[in-house]
């Protein structure tokens, strides 16, 4: 498990982009829509990625697995899934929380057409 991303849901993803990008001077690394932007942090591989329509769930860290669905499956009994493996542009994506109800999102690559 890697972590790719700190996930901050937001209210209004264009008065937090101002914030992170024009007050804080993070880079933006890539957008998705009008509903999430990807911002680089300095001097780490690890990004801020602020997402709208979130607002159910609180700010945690984005891993990347090598399979979601084999995660999800070897783990279903013994994690507590809030969102069980959907399809996102670059593979899929579950979230679960831990023993204090923080969040953690799992993501892989596995979406071949996305990676090329």
């Amino acid at each position: 498990m890697k972590l790719l991303f700190l996930s901050h849901p937001v209210q209004n993803l264009k008065k937090s982009l101002d914030f992170y990008r024009d007050t804080l001077g993070f880079e933006e690394a890539w957008r998705e829509g009008d509903h999430t932007v990807s911002l680089k942090l300095p001097e780490t591989e690890v990004q801020l990625m602020l997402e709208v329509g979130e607002d159910s769930l609180t700010a945690g860290g984005v891993f990347l697995v090598e399979s979601v669905d084999e995660f999800y499956d070897q783990n279903k009994e013994k994690l507590d899934f809030i969102r069980t493996p959907i399809d996102i542009p670059p593979g899929r994506y579950t979230i679960f929380q831990d023993t204090s109800k923080n969040i953690v999102r799992l993501i892989d690559f596995s979406n071949e057409s996305y990676n090329n």
